[in-house]
């Protein structure tokens, strides 16, 4: 028995002392992996609630949770159980065949979203590819053959798949690689500009109730309840990018609750599975027969293991109150951001955003992934939304003393700007 502890410890020793170093796997990277990216030289080994530890140790904060993807943090120990005792029972089945875990995250979202239908695919940009698709067949079923005209919004962020990028509102996603025909963008919040482009031949509306990418930039008051009037006026289909706003982000479940508009569908991803990926487009009853069978699938969509995953995040954030603490937190952090933003004026313009979805808005001048590298070097995590915004959207456990530890690292970082 003393000889296998031993022998245990001896593997442990040599396991340590064979690990690679983060000189190493960057070295690695930089000759194996696609260049497409240009992420920060930090690898990562493990993380713990709102806090990530890199191959040597350090330890960093976490403000960003991966783009408002791991919701309940890393490692969370539901989520985790949830994932591993799935794992281990069933993981794929296809669509060929029912499974339990996909059909009872559909009936568990559509009781929380009021909608009626779930379609679940692996990401955002394929859900918006769906509610894309969903748009232009319904109107065909209905003999409706010119209503292809989709609607979207300059600045906003949809998905990098090619009618998801057709939609998103910024050319240089779009360069070198074209776009779906029929798209149209006007600007985020201008009712007159939609007004203009409304007609017979409009089959939807795509909008963010704040849009992330584009500077963390909330609907102006009555704009979204303006779509639903116009969309019901000329028989098109209004449709919400939930993909970084659902999930309790914002402080309720989706955005658009709280706003008295019911869309005809919305995408959801990020923080869904909470940090699993997994996709989903939620619809109302009208548009059951929108994509009949033959039409539109996924392979590993609705899987038994992302779906386990997804239920354990519902689970976790009604358990522990973490969407009504989104509200409570964002606003604690508002006020971090907007107390920042009245010290230092010669760098921030202010704040803004919902819930745990918050922006803090430099001056003109001064370039967000400039400060993101001097940021992590600090120990904290965050993204840039747009040019001139920093975007806090933590894991929504995140407790008020970190985000306090957040600001005050970025209030050190920006007071250097102006030295």
């Amino acid at each position: 028995m003393q000889e296998q502890v031993l022998t245990g410890v001896a593997r442990r020793v040599e396991s340590k002392a064979t690990m690679p170093t983060s000189a190493e796997l960057l070295a690695t990277a930089s000759k194996r992996l696609y260049p497409n990216y240009k992420p920060a030289p930090i690898v990562f080994a493990r993380g713990k609630g709102c806090e990530l530890f890199d191959v040597e140790g350090r330890r960093y904060l976490d403000l960003c949770a991966g783009v408002a993807v791991c919701a309940v943090g890393h490692a969370h120990p539901t989520l985790a159980k949830a994932i591993g005792e799935q794992a281990a029972r069933l993981m794929h089945v296809s669509n060929y065949f029912y499974n339990e875990e996909n059909i009872l995250l559909a009936d568990e979202l559509c009781a929380k979203s009021g909608m009626d239908r779930a379609l679940f695919c692996n990401s955002g940009a394929e859900a918006n590819e769906a509610i894309f698709k969903l748009a232009r067949r319904t109107a065909y079923a209905k003999g409706e053959k010119e209503r292809t005209k989709i609607l979207a919004f300059h600045n906003a962020f949809h998905g990098r798949t090619m009618g998801a990028l057709s939609m998103t509102g910024t050319p240089k996603y779009r360069e070198g690689f074209g776009a779906v025909d029929g798209v149209v963008h006007v600007a985020y919040g201008d009712l007159d500009a939609v007004k203009a482009q409304m007609g017979a031949d409009v089959a939807a509306v795509i909008v963010e109730p704040v849009q992330g990418e584009g500077g963390v930039l909330p609907a102006p008051p009555g704009f979204v309840q303006g779509l639903r009037a116009q969309c019901d006026q000329h028989g098109a289909l209004l449709l919400f990018d939930e993909v970084q706003t659902g999930i309790g982000r914002l402080g309720r479940w989706f955005g658009y609750q709280e706003t008295g508009v019911l869309p005809d569908a919305i995408s959801l991803a990020k923080g869904l599975g909470g940090g699993f990926p997994i996709g989903a487009m939620l619809t109302t009853e009208a548009l059951a027969s929108g994509l009949p069978p033959g039409t539109h699938g996924s392979t590993f969509g609705g899987n038994p293991l992302a779906c386990a995953a997804a239920r354990a995040v519902l689970r976790i954030l009604d358990e522990e109150d973490l969407v009504r603490g989104a509200k409570i937190k964002g606003a604690y952090l508002s006020g971090l951001l907007g107390d920042l933003a009245r010290e230092m004026p010669a760098v921030c313009e202010g704040e803004r955003g919902e819930g745990l979805l918050r922006g803090l808005v430099l001056k003109p001048g001064f370039v967000v992934r400039d400060i993101l590298p001097k940021l992590a070097d600090a120990g904290v995590l965050l993204t840039a939304a747009g040019e001139r915004v920093l975007r806090f959207s933590p894991p929504l456990v995140v407790r008020e003393a970190e985000l306090a530890e957040g600001v005050a690292a970025v209030r050190k970082v920006i007071g250097t700007l102006t030295t």
